[in-house]
């Protein structure tokens, strides 16, 4: 169920951020950090789980695989609000529809995980479907890649590294807060923040801080109890939405090319999720 919640608040993220297309993307996400970093602060001291944020802070296995996953999260912040505000929604829908190929592969590579047939069929069938896209959307494939990596290894990060999940996402906000702060001082001297310049946009970046920390804490939880191949099945509820979002409501066009490749990868969808349908019925009757 944590997992379910926060791919469908990530899945309707574009209808949020289309609100504050007129500021700067990266000023997006600079607010992201600061707000999203008061409210974990508040939420730790409120459950007494400042200790363990000072804690591990201090544990050198902790930070360094931590700073790691600040470093990627950053990136998919950013190359998804630019890319959203720029019109480029069916892409950023595809980058995480390849993203649970990517987590297949790293739970395979890095994780040992075993795959079944039907599951390595599905994979190819994407990839086939991967190869298309590269051919006939080439001007966006690096925002649809970019995503899909840089998700594919926090969650790997995340996955592998023994901190609660508040605790955790409350060190990678403070690893990025003096960088945002930075940019926030060098951005008022050039031109002004958006923040502060009228009561709604003030309100979004605010509200901003939730919509980044809620999603992010629940897919914590899951990533440290889920497989990563469970995982990355359940994350194509986000980019369906996206879809959606980018199609139906923001009038996007789909190339012949474009829509021959999102047809694979729904195929390698149903074939992923209806293996994993039987399994979990089989398992079911092999424990009754």
């Amino acid at each position: 169920m944590a997992a379910i919640v926060a791919y469908v608040i990530w899945g309707m993220l574009p209808l949020f951020f289309r609100l504050v297309h007129h500021v700067d993307p990266v000023e997006i996400v600079t607010q992201r950090v600061l707000w999203s970093l008061l409210l974990i602060v508040t939420l730790l001291a409120a459950r007494r789980g400042l200790g363990p944020l000072i804690s591990a802070l201090r544990d050198r296995r902790l930070i360094m695989p931590l700073a790691g996953s600040a470093l990627m999260i950053a990136i998919n912040w950013l190359t998804y609000v630019w890319a959203v505000n720029d019109g480029h929604v069916v892409a950023t829908s595809l980058g995480y529809f390849l993203n649970p190929l990517v987590n297949v592969a790293l739970g395979v590579l890095v994780l040992k995980e075993k795959l079944r047939r039907p599951q390595m069929l599905a994979i190819v069938v994407a990839a086939v479907g991967v190869a298309i896209l590269a051919a006939a959307a080439l001007t966006t494939l690096w925002i649809s890649l970019t995503l899909a990596i840089s998700f594919a290894f926090y969650a790997l990060l995340r996955k592998i590294t023994p901190v609660a999940p508040m605790t955790g996402l409350g060190v990678e906000t403070l690893l990025l807060t003096p960088p945002a702060i930075a940019y926030l001082i060098w951005e008022a001297g050039h031109g002004g923040v958006s923040f502060g310049q009228d009561a709604g946009t003030t309100a979004l970046l605010v509200i901003s801080g939730a919509v980044t920390t809620v999603p992010l804490v629940l897919f914590a939880m899951a990533a440290q109890r889920l497989p990563m191949a469970t995982l990355g099945i359940l994350q194509y509820l986000a980019p369906m939405l996206q879809f959606f979002c980018g199609v139906v409501l923001f009038g996007e066009t789909l190339s012949h090319g474009q829509m021959l490749s999102f047809g694979l990868i729904w195929i390698a969808l149903i074939l992923f999720a209806t293996d994993g349908v039987r399994m979990a019925r089989r398992n079911r009757v092999a424990t009754v």
